[in-house]
């Protein structure tokens, strides 16, 4: 505690605080009150000023339990690699319940993506069209409607749709969007298991090819209309 609240945390210094705990082999409890130092010192200086880059990463860190600092400092300026990092959270996000944790996870995946848009290899490439359909993904889970229509209307009226046509949509991360999503899914899923048994294949894990950028943000575009006339 006093360390942190005399020079501060940064990803280097907090992967070599968690390399310490575990060298000492100390049980959870340690772990845990660890992590919660990590968001205390976070929430202090996020009353005094914004949310840093490097605050975000820490937190991610602390969230994910993770012990390696290298691709968080990689993805910094990477739209590829800030979109990944993301999308695991969007994943992590998907498979838990509503939470107070949940909620810091969903803002730490919004930051992600607009890092991701304000990267300089963003705005010829389909990562803008994806990172902004996750953005209206994540905006329709908190119900800011409004917010997920904008960023769907970015992506249909996008100069680049030879691309956002192209690029797939995870199926893992779209955080159960309605009952007509998953079961679109589910068929896919089942008909990648049918034709591997067909052609006597392994059937590898991979993403469901389903949806394209470009097909559902149309698809959140007009379901969130729909929300907003009905209100």
């Amino acid at each position: 505690m006093a360390y942190v609240s005399k020079w501060s945390f940064t990803l280097r210094s907090y992967f070599c605080w968690i390399s310490q705990i575990e060298a000492l082999k100390s049980d959870q409890v340690s772990r845990l009150y660890f992590t919660a130092v990590v968001f205390l010192h976070v929430a202090c200086k996020t009353t005094v000023g914004p949310l840093t880059d490097e605050m975000s990463d820490v937190l991610v860190a602390a969230c994910l339990h993770l012990n390696n600092a290298r691709g968080y400092l990689n993805a910094r300026h990477s739209s590829v690699l800030l979109l990944s990092q993301a999308a695991t959270l969007m994943k992590v996000i998907a498979n838990s319940s509503r939470s107070t944790v949940q909620l810091v996870e969903i803002e730490l995946a919004k930051e992600y993506l607009y890092r991701a848009l304000r990267c300089n290899d963003t705005g010829s490439s389909s990562n803008y069209c994806l990172a902004n359909v996750y953005l209206a993904v994540l905006y329709y889970t908190t119900g800011l409607n409004q917010t997920a229509i904008d960023h769907c209307a970015l992506v249909t009226k996008s100069q680049h749709h030879s691309q956002c046509s192209s690029h797939v949509v995870q199926g893992t991360i779209l955080l159960r969007i309605d009952d007509q999503v998953d079961n679109i899914l589910g068929l896919a899923v089942f008909y990648q298991y049918i034709q591997a048994a067909a052609l006597n294949k392994d059937h590898a894990v991979r993403h469901v090819s389903i949806f394209t950028t470009e097909l559902f943000a149309h698809y959140l575009h007009i379901k969130l209309l729909s929300i907003t006339k009905c209100h």
